[in-house]
């Protein structure tokens, strides 16, 4: 008997069968994604004949999983460490952001040519979004220099920030960092600053003259979940945003600390996550993730596993 779902024009039957597009998410380690239940789960709401896989693939095996995307028609895949930046000889065209980040998240297969996208920059703009807020015209105090930050401060550059404060410690981020600044300055209007992290002073001070701070380093989640860059409630004021990229633990110390503060706006990763993978969803399907219905999801797992 054929599998069926619903989908909203009704009963899809035949799913997965001889007409199903596969899509990956290339990574070491992987097993714990929350992506495939993300994706799989919206297919499914919406009645699209696409499945969503884990591989476990790092730089050794990557050249050859990227030629299987075009051997076996693949509509794309995800990518993420420690093959965001390996994965870019392997294709054929990339996004402004892309260029810009020198990092890829999602690949596209249109006919055998592989483009490559990043969209991590584009689910921390949509988050706030959603919740009302925006980058467009605002000062950001940006903590971070890796994975998570970098395409945060290209994309909010390009979406309009008036100016992004970077704050890193001198270490193997650093030249990131620096590289971070110039591609910035030479592509936007954006004003951007690095600045040691160690210069506690500055680091209060930019905080203090700024309308979004955002903590994109792993500062906050296991084994720091204890831990905090900014650990007195005094340098927020509560008319401003204050985003952490970690959404394990869902309310993080930095959430704690600005709570305390009274600041109103205060978010964890969980929104960056899915409107991340909504903006791959898009560049796939064509359709949009409906995004709401894929929280509640996650929520209720996360209730089920007493993780929420």
């Amino acid at each position: 008997m054929a599998n069926e779902i619903t989908g909203v024009n009704g009963p899809i039957t035949g799913w997965l069968d001889g007409h199903t597009y596969l899509i990956g998410l290339m990574a070491y380690p992987i097993r714990h994604s929350m992506s495939p239940t993300m994706h799989n789960n919206a297919f499914a709401k919406l009645g699209l004949n696409y499945t969503y896989l884990c591989f476990e693939v790092g730089n050794d095996k990557l050249e050859k999983a990227v030629d299987a995307i075009r051997t076996l028609d693949m509509r794309g895949s995800n990518v993420s460490m420690p093959n965001k930046k390996e994965v870019i000889k392997y294709l054929d065209k990339l996004s402004k952001a892309s260029e810009m980040c020198d990092a890829v998240n999602t690949i596209v297969n249109d006919h055998g040519v592989l483009t490559g996208y990043t969209t991590d920059g584009i689910g921390f703009v949509r988050a706030l979004k959603k919740e009302g807020q925006t980058v467009k015209g605002k000062i950001m105090t940006l903590a971070g220099a890796g994975g998570a930050a970098t395409p945060i401060a290209v994309q909010s550059a390009l979406d309009g920030c008036k100016e992004i404060r970077i704050f890193n410690l001198h270490d193997d981020k650093w030249a990131q960092a620096e590289k971070n600044v110039k591609t910035i300055e030479e592509n936007t209007d954006c004003k951007v600053t690095l600045t040691d992290l160690k210069d506690q002073d500055a680091f209060k001070k930019s905080i203090a003259e700024s309308d979004i701070y955002c903590d994109a380093t792993g500062v906050g989640m296991k084994p720091l979940e204890d831990m905090s860059l900014v650990e007195d409630p005094s340098w927020f004021h509560k008319d401003m945003v204050v985003f952490d990229t970690v959404y394990a633990p869902r309310t993080t110390k930095l959430m704690k600390v600005a709570q305390k503060a009274g600041v109103e706006h205060v978010f964890n990763g969980i929104g960056m996550m899915i409107e991340q993978g909504a903006a791959s969803f898009k560049l796939w399907t064509g359709e949009e993730m409906p995004t709401d219905y894929i929280k509640q999801i996650i929520d209720d797992e996360d209730a089920a596993k007493g993780t929420k």
